[in-house]
């Protein structure tokens, strides 16, 4: 299952609300555990931009036949 860019920005507000929460009530492994989760979310994100119209179609569709990759 694919993470649409909406459900990831939810995830990531979800996750600096949680981490700032824990902080704020000096929960300092937790937050660090919590901010460490918001950094994921970030690099996730980051990579998901970087990918073209046509990874995305793949990876929406691997099965499509310009997808297919063989082996040689």
């Amino acid at each position: 299952m694919t993470t649409t860019n909406i459900e990831l920005q939810e995830r990531i507000d979800e996750a600096i609300k949680e981490a700032r929460k824990l902080s704020s009530e000096g929960k300092t492994t937790q937050a660090a555990e919590a901010w460490d989760e918001v950094e994921e979310l970030f690099a996730e994100a980051s990579h998901k931009k970087q990918r073209t119209n046509f990874q995305q179609y793949c990876q929406d569709n691997p099965d499509a036949k310009e997808c297919r990759i063989y082996d040689v």
